[in-house]
This record gives C-alpha cells, sequence and structure tokens, in this order.
C-alpha cells in the first residue's frame, strides 16, 4: 500500500517538517517543496550565510525548538525528496506545477499536505510606501536571514504578539527601538490573564519582551492611531494620533502589521471549500480537526489553515499526515492522535485570548482618508474602493476586482485583498463576511515570461 503512496507536502515550515517526520516513520517517502532556501519556515527561517550568531542569537527563548526542528528534517533529509527554492504556483488534476529556476515541472501527487504558512496582514494609512516603512516579517527576515536590520532607528507599529517579538529581536540584536507604538489599547492585555493558566509561557514570554524593551527605555504606547509616515525618499518621521493628540517621533525606518492572514492560494486552486473565519476577520479552506478539506486526499496544516503560530503548526502537521495514513488505510497511534488533538484544542482556545488582547483596529476602515494608496501594484486608492461601492453599487470583492483592478497586480491580491474587503465593507455597511473573497488565480505569485517546461515528473 504504501508503495503506491506519493504523498506531496508543500512547505517546509514547522507544519510541513512535522508531517513529513510521520510520513517518513510510516515507511513513506514523501516530496517536499519549499520555497526557501533550507527548512525552517519563517518563525524558525535559517540564516542564508553562516556567522558568528548563536541559535539563541537568531531565535531568543525559541531557540531549543528551532534547533530540534531544524535536526528533525537532517535526520530524514535523504528519506525525502526535498525540493528547495522551489514556487508551487497551481494545483490541476492531481498535479502541482512546480517552479524552480526558471524551468517549470509537474509532480503528480495521490495526497496532498497544504502547510504553506502565513504573511504579514497590511493594514494601509499615509505614506506606507515610503522606502524604509516594512512589515513586521520583512523586518524579522532580514534580521534572522542576512544579519542586518531595516535601518538605524526603527519604530515598530501595529498589533498583535509579533509587534513585541521583532521589537525585542531588533533590541537584543543591537539596533535602537525608537518606540513601539501598539494600537490596541492598554485595558485589552488584561484578557492575557485569562491564558495564564493555559499557556503560562506564553504569557510570560510576551510580557518579558515588553519588559525588557521598556527596561532598556524603549517607550511603548497603547492606543495609538496611525497618521502617516513623513519623509522625502526615505522614512524620516512616523506620526500617530493618541489621546486626541497628534504626535511625531523621528525616525529611519518602520517595521509594521497587525496579526498574519494564512496564505490560501493553492488550497483554493485545488478545489476546497471555504469559510469565514470570524476571530481572524478572513476566509480560510473548511478543515476538520484532523486537518482534512473537503477535497478528498488534501490536507492543510499550520498557519495557513488559520492563524494559531508555531507550536500549533508542529502538531496540527502531524495530525495531518495521520490523518493521510488512516485514510489510506494503514495503521495509526490512536492514544498519539487524541494527545495532539487534545493539545491543538488548548492552543486554539488561547488563539481567542490573543485576539482580545491584541484586537483588529476595526475603525481603521471608516476612518483612513480617501487618497491612501491600497493596491500598490495598481494603484488604487481607498476612495476609488468607496466610489465603487457607493456609486456603482459594488458589493462583492470579485466585482469590484473587475471595476478597478484592485487584486491584478504582482501580489495576486495577497497583500491588498484583506485591507479591500475591509474598506468595500464599511462602504456598504455590511459585514466584512458578506462581501466574500477573491478567487485565486494561477501563477500564485509572478513567474518568468521565459519559463521552460520539463514536463511530468513522477
Amino acid at each position: 500500500m504504501s508503495d503506491a503512496l506519493h504523498p506531496l507536502i508543500v512547505g517546509a515550515g514547522p507544519a510541513g517538517i512535522r508531517a513529513a517526520q510521520a510520513l517518513v516513520a510510516a515507511g513513506i517517502r514523501p516530496t517536499v517543496v519549499d520555497e526557501a532556501p533550507s527548512p525552517g519556515g519563517q518563525i524558525y527561517r535559517q540564516r542564508l550565510v553562516p556567522d558568528e550568531r548563536s541559535p539563541r542569537d537568531l531565535y531568543g527563548s525559541e531557540a531549543g525548538k528551532a534547533t530540534a526542528l531544524h535536526q528533525a528534517f537532517d535526520r530524514i533529509r535523504d528519506k525525502v525528496d526535498y525540493v528547495s527554492e522551489s514556487l508551487v504556483w497551481h494545483i490541476r488534476d492531481k498535479a502541482a506545477d512546480v517552479m524552480k529556476g526558471g524551468r517549470n515541472r509537474r509532480l503528480p501527487f495521490t495526497h496532498l499536505i497544504l502547510s504553506t504558512g502565513a504573511t504579514d496582514r497590511v493594514v494601509p494609512f499615509q505614506g506606507w510606501t515610503t522606502p524604509g516603512v516594512f512589515t513586521l516579517g520583512g523586518a524579522q527576515i532580514a534580521l534572522k536571514s542576512q544579519g542586518c536590520a531595516i535601518g538605524e532607528n526603527v519604530v515598530f507599529l501595529g498589533s498583535g504578539p509579533l509587534l513585541y517579538l521583532v521589537a525585542w529581536q531588533y533590541m537584543k540584536a543591537g539596533a535602537k527601538v525608537a518606540a513601539v507604538l501598539d494600537t490596541a489599547p492598554f485595558l485589552a492585555k488584561l484578557h492575557l490573564a485569562r491564558g495564564a493558566l493555559s499557556q503560562p509561557g506564553v504569557v510570560i514570554r510576551g510580557m518579558r519582551y515588553a519588559a525588557e524593551l521598556m527596561a532598556r527605555g524603549v517607550p511603548v504606547r497603547f492606543g495609538v492611531e496611525p497618521a502617516r509616515i513623513e519623509g522625502e525618499g526615505r522614512v524620516g518621521a512616523v506620526v500617530w494620533r493618541e489621546n486626541g493628540r497628534e504626535r511625531r517621533l523621528a525616525c529611519d525606518a518602520v517595521g509594521y502589521g497587525f496579526a498574519l492572514r494564512s496564505e490560501t492560494q493553492l488550497a483554493d486552486l485545488a478545489g476546497c471549500r471555504f469559510v469565514f473565519d470570524e476571530r481572524d476577520r478572513a476566509w480560510r479552506p473548511e478543515r476538520d480537526a484532523a486537518g482534512r478539506t473537503s477535497s478528498a486526499g488534501i490536507y492543510i496544516a499550520g498557519d495557513g489553515a488559520g492563524i494559531a503560530g508555531a507550536d500549533a503548526a508542529e502538531l496540527a502537521g502531524e495530525r495531518a499526515a495521520l490523518a493521510l495514513l488512516e485514510d489510506a488505510g494503514l495503521a495509526v497511534d490512536r492514544a498519539r492522535i487524541a494527545d495532539l488533538e487534545r493539545r491543538l484544542a488548548g492552543i486554539l482556545r488561547f488563539r481567542d485570548v490573543l485576539e482580545a488582547a491584541f484586537p483588529f483596529p476595526t475603525a481603521w476602515a471608516s476612518s483612513v482618508e480617501d487618497d491612501v494608496l491600497l493596491c500598490r501594484c495598481e494603484e488604487i486608492s481607498v476612495g476609488q474602493v468607496r466610489h465603487a461601492a457607493r456609486d456603482q453599487g459594488v458589493s462583492e470583492l470579485n466585482r469590484l476586482k473587475a471595476l478597478t483592478r484592485i487584486g491584478m497586480g504582482r501580489c495576486q491580491g495577497r497583500m491588498c485583498s484583506s485591507a479591500a474587503a475591509e474598506v468595500l465593507a464599511a462602504a456598504g455597511g455590511r459585514p466584512v463576511a458578506a462581501v466574500g473573497r477573491l478567487r485565486a488565480q494561477p501563477p500564485v505569485k509572478p513567474l518568468p515570461l521565459a519559463i521552460v517546461s520539463e514536463g511530468e515528473t513522477a
């Protein structure tokens, strides 16, 4: 039976690595395709070039987890077909189109585990496209992979646990953190007390990050409203509103983000059914507790299935692999499955606590100025979206795309669609779920025009 299985895993982050490990333990050789040059995903991203930094320098308190995950993949590397620096840009007819180095090949599979992760959720405001403004994830990649900071005097802005983590990582690396500007009110952080019993380690680490930042003299402000980025050709200052007053702080770079959004395009192309997640304010693939989607033989795990963090991704990756084995008629450890599902349920309950402690700034969609650029690829402004809603009767996101070209650029809506949905919903006085979601189109990311096809590869 196992010889007839050809599983494909997309993504070599925590979920993908643990899925591959579980399949290898069952005597199955999966193919693992990843965009990065080495396994680990975003949270445990490895350096592009070895340097003097230790795992502790790179990952802080998560160094043990990062090292264990990297070593786990090293132990099974000769038992998987690992395809790095490769983009899966389409899923069709039980095969994946994979581009590597300008060449395309099709990888057939019997089963598919999608562990595609997440990216920053971007909320535009005046000046957000100024050179020197990075998403929190981008700022983290620069530090981890390349050993460089995005600036010499950096402000971190937004909401979510990643805000404090990245600011702390920059401070520990020796960069000057000018301020941490949290859009959530201070009182919202009291919700973390509800999670102290179920996830004490996570709460304590988060509190430590904030405490160490403040102990080093970094101003931490709560309940801020981003106003604008100032600067000619480069960031010069960030301006925000706080308690009805406008404040300004000089800086040469800004890292910002408002939690994460799941990468779901491949699940859409694979024909998976979607549901709206009220907590994440986003559409995600429908799945059961094991990671099974509505499409037979297709599983999803990690943040691509809904934002839950690296620990949950490891558990979900293993659980999805065990579901695959179950569905293939192979023996599985029922006690292990019960333990995985129990631990996952606990983490997902804690996610409700985090959402209450770091709420999305829902007032943004109504208050952001008309001339703010919403879709930078096609240069579509917030005002154009509002015009389409109010004057052209647009109430659905794909109709908005057809009339304005929003989401037709290089990012295929990956960066702008969540913000566009918020603005469209607010302009029409409707819930975000009611405006729908952009349908995925291949390729999910840009491809070279001179791509060469190598045909199918068994």
